[in-house]
């Protein structure tokens, strides 16, 4: 009874709530509902994986932010547990030096709020030079106010038969996959030499199809730099700011990770002969990511939120957008709603995905223990 009151309580106050919201937007003149998501947006979005123009629907703009947003995410949660790996090892490393840097940049990184690191490093790439003076390191990336410039892949004469040359190595490699994780339990792992020489011959045929594949160099061409890949200032700012702030973070995960492996797995493997590169990569981690994996979902989770912050640097991410349609429409309520669904809709989406991860991270720690 007590739990049909309380549920009774809520959907009245939420009716109050919706009725009033209801009466307060008639009152402005806006009609509650989505249909506002068919019209045409009025404003310019600055990058995009899509493309974008004034004039095309907010329902666009909406998906146009949501992929910078997933674009951030992804490429942040990568550089991050990269770097994120390689500084927690470095922080239990016997170099008195090495540890101590690595400690002062954990403590220094954890301890700023990421809003101040995402001033700092906006205002760090609006300072960089014009394109003309850009600085490049190993003549291969261009730092400029602009952005930074580096290499491209590029495909040309991508015909249908090297279509089907792709899809069949992608199939492949998708089979051995497979093959390897359903074997697992068994030790059958699928032979690493015939994987590899069937991808490098179904290679040769992709190349011997006529497709060429290439880099494109940047090139300072008059007052601006052409070719290759640019990222924009606002979004290499929030990428550096997201990856330095969450490597501190994973770290220190990594760290007591590595320390909950108990002492005497150490021993063992010494005593097979193994020296403590082989011993870390065959041995402790892999027990170690039971301890890491759950921490380092909360992570995940956490840039993915905090990459709404963009909005405080100009990045056009989903809280960007949907805030200036919110602006421009009146619908602020509507737009806080989609931002909320859409938010936990990737979140869940992330958690779910690492929590099959564990589950199987655990088992094979389980077994072997």
């Amino acid at each position: 009874m007590l739990q049909l009151a309380i549920l009774i309580g809520v959907t009245a106050i939420l009716a109050v709530l919706g009725s009033n919201i209801a009466t307060t937007m008639a009152r402005s003149g806006v009609t509650p509902g989505f249909g506002f998501l068919e019209s045409a947006a009025n404003f310019e979005i600055g990058e995009g994986m899509i493309a974008f123009r004034a004039g095309d629907s907010y329902a666009r703009a909406i998906a146009v932010g949501l992929l910078n947003t997933a674009k951030i995410a992804s490429v942040g949660c990568c550089l991050a547990t990269f770097l994120g790996v390689a500084l927690g090892v470095m922080r239990l490393s016997g170099n008195l030096v090495l540890s101590g840097l690595v400690r002062w940049y954990v403590e220094i990184v954890r301890n700023t709020p990421l809003l101040l690191q995402l001033f700092f490093w906006i205002g760090l790439a609006h300072a960089l030079p014009p394109p003309r003076r850009a600085i490049i390191l190993l003549d291969t990336f261009f730092l400029t106010n602009r952005g930074v410039y580096m290499p491209r892949i590029v495909v040309q004469d991508f015909s249908l038969a090297a279509t089907l040359v792709l899809a069949v190595v992608v199939g492949i490699w998708l089979w051995l996959v497979w093959r390897g994780w359903r074997n697992k339990p068994t030790g059958l792992q699928a032979p690493l030499p015939t994987s590899l020489v069937s991808i490098l011959v179904l290679g040769a045929m992709f190349t011997a199809s006529g497709t060429r594949i290439g880099l494109e160099m940047p090139a300072v061409s008059g007052f601006n730099i052409r070719g290759g890949f640019n990222l924009t200032p606002e979004f290499a700012a929030l990428l550096v700011g997201l990856t330095v702030k969450f490597s501190a973070v994973i770290a220190e995960i990594v760290r007591a990770g590595i320390l909950s492996v108990r002492h005497e797995q150490w021993d063992a493997a010494r005593a097979l002969g193994l020296h403590r590169g082989k011993i870390m990569r065959l041995v402790v981690l892999p027990q170690a990511l039971r301890v890491i994996t759950p921490l380092a979902t909360s992570s995940y989770l956490d840039l993915i939120k905090d990459s709404s912050l963009a909005v405080a640097i100009g990045y056009p991410d989903l809280m960007n957008i949907v805030n200036t349609i919110a602006n421009t429409t009146g619908q602020a309520f509507e737009a806080l709603l989609i931002v909320v669904l859409v938010y936990l809709i990737v979140n869940l989406a992330v958690s779910g995905l690492m929590s099959v991860y564990n589950s199987k991270v655990a088992l094979r720690g389980e077994k072997s223990a």
